[in-house]
């Protein structure tokens, strides 16, 4: 039988494994993205440059291996090439409570872990995105990209909440336990998925070299790519400067217990299944392009808010501008992978992938980097001042691009003006 049941992409099983799968492990990094920090800042005594060091060694394989690894992943069954990374992820997370029950826990171990994780992510990540256009049709894409954004959005609403709960009860290494077993529940899913991608017929395998250089012009030479990998690469600076000292943030400035930041956290990524829920719809009213900008932009003027918060109810500004913030992210990202899913090539899926994704998540650890060196020298409100400035000149400089200027996202290679 067909993957690509009629009725859309729940009455797919293979579909609902990766759903469930993903949403699963998604719940356990949401954990330890608030876990890893508590663990350096509570228990290791880190300071703020150590803790944004910390956020740029889980991005910083997207420069280093980001471009071979997409030729790679086209050229390998995807399944497979998922199953191994999250084997890896599960076996390196679960070093980290080993190693503090031991007593022999250091900043390294925890660098070195974060660094580990983000090999297998970038792996995972192009496999993943390349996978699921094999589960489901053209025609369902958008409806599964909104169930896996929301459902990912609702698991960084739980996990935050979470990681401080265990973190108040067990300590912030159980946090990190949380994701191990995580990573577990995936490969269980991933391993129970019943469609077999066919094999490809390679009569003559290319130099990995020129694989690589095809996928890199193939987004240089396209209008609508080129403006996705630059403004990709300038908002995430911006957001994970942001992101990367929310914690220090909270947790040193306003002075929020551990538990708290977990609610705070979680209470901001409630957002994320709002904007969701609602880029279909907002899309089909006034088109993709413009969707798409009007979540950016929604978002990166709430983003204001943040640097305003203070002690008891102040921090009302921090919540609603990460839940606008959460809510226009996740709604463009929920366009912006559909978009590609319909209008890349299967075989070039991969390549392009990942030359996108080595710039705009490379630029993520130059932003865990900065946020950390410039909370440190300039002091973490205005370090939150200086990238939500950011976000918004660079959402502003999307108008003067072909997506500005588009009602719809071409699903081949013509824009549809109004």
């Amino acid at each position: 039988m067909s993957v690509r049941e009629r009725g859309g992409s729940l009455r797919s099983r293979d579909f609902r494994l990766l759903w469930t799968g993903e949403t699963t492990s998604v719940l356990g990094s949401s954990i330890a993205v608030v876990a890893l920090p508590l663990v350096a800042v509570v228990t290791l005594e880190a300071s703020t440059f150590a803790v944004g060091l910390l956020t740029a060694a889980a991005w910083v394989p997207w420069l280093l291996i980001g471009l071979p690894a997409g030729a790679w992943v086209d050229r390998w069954p995807k399944r497979p090439i998922m199953l191994v990374c999250n084997t890896f992820s599960m076996l390196v997370f679960l070093s980290v409570p080993i190693a503090a029950w031991f007593g022999l826990l250091t900043m390294l171990h925890l660098i070195v872990v974060a660094l580990a994780g983000g090999v297998a992510k970038v792996f995972f990540n192009v496999a993943y995105r390349a996978y699921l256009p094999s589960l489901v049709s053209k025609e369902e894409l958008q409806e599964a990209n909104e169930k896996l954004q929301g459902s990912e959005s609702a698991a960084q609403i739980a996990g935050p909440g979470l990681a401080g709960l265990l973190a108040q009860g067990f300590g912030a290494v159980a946090g990190v336990l949380a994701d191990a077993v995580s990573f577990g529940i995936s490969l269980l899913c991933l391993r129970s998925i019943r469609y077999r991608e066919p094999s490809r017929v390679v009569t003559t395998r290319s130099r990995l070299r020129d694989e690589i250089r095809e996928g890199l012009d193939f987004v240089l030479r396209d209008r609508f790519l080129r403006v996705f990998a630059v403004f990709g690469a300038v908002s995430n600076v911006a957001l994970m400067g942001y992101q990367s000292i929310e914690v220090v943030f909270l947790a040193r400035d306003l002075g929020v217990g551990p538990g708290a930041v977990g609610l705070v956290l979680a209470l901001v990524g409630a957002g994320g299944v709002f904007g969701a829920a609602s880029s279909g719809r907002l899309a089909a009213r006034i088109g993709t392009a413009r969707a798409f900008v009007l979540c950016e932009g929604f978002g990166a003027l709430m983003m204001l808010l943040g640097p305003l918060a203070r002690g008891g109810w102040g921090l009302a500004f921090f919540v609603a501008a990460g839940f606008s913030l959460s809510a226009g992210v996740v709604g463009s990202n929920v366009l912006n992978a559909t978009f590609k899913q319909r209008y890349v090539p299967a075989a070039m899926f991969g390549r392009v992938t990942a030359s996108m994704s080595v710039l705009s998540f490379g630029a993520i650890a130059l932003g865990g980097l900065l946020g950390g060196i410039l909370g440190e020298t300039a002091g973490v409100r205005q370090t939150l001042w200086l990238m939500a400035g950011l976000e918004v000149v660079a959402v502003a400089a999307l108008l003067f691009t072909p997506i500005g200027r588009c009602r719809d996202f071409p699903i081949a290679s013509r824009c549809q003006t109004a």
